[in-house]
């Protein structure tokens, strides 16, 4: 399928390229199967073992559990499983996750109290600010 009102750049008279559109046209129509035009072939973004998953998952339980237990305030328990989950998942994406999950896990905490001391500050104001009002 060949265009012939294009430009000298390969552009139409919209700025849309002519060359690229007959080119997915033809490799549309040569595609003989639906299998065959949805089939990929891409590598995984990390590697997928089983064991490792069961190693990372009992290590996150683990250190998870050992910072709960220093939780004296229980809304810092839902943050801190967050914590724990992100942090599992930045870990799968090194070559090494449970060499890196604890020291990524420590910073996720620290930040999950950190936005749990704010929020406690600002409900406590905003407490005071009602009562003042009313």
């Amino acid at each position: 399928m060949q265009c012939t009102n294009r430009n000298k750049n390969g552009t139409d008279h919209r700025g849309q390229n002519v060359l690229d559109y007959s080119m997915r046209i033809k490799t549309k129509n040569e595609t003989s199967s639906a299998a065959e035009r949805f089939a990929t072939m891409t590598e995984p973004a990390a590697p997928f073992t089983e064991v490792g998953v069961t190693d990372l998952e009992q290590l996150k339980r683990r250190l998870l559990q050992e910072v709960l237990k220093t939780v004296v305030n229980s809304a810092l328990s839902t943050p801190l499983r967050r914590a724990a989950n992100e942090a599992a998942a930045l870990a799968w994406l090194e070559s090494e996750p449970i060499l890196v999950f604890p020291t990524l896990f420590e910073e996720k905490a620290r930040v999950a109290r950190q936005q749990a001391h704010k929020q406690q500050l600002v409900r406590a104001r905003s407490a005071s600010m009602v009562a003042e009002a009313a």
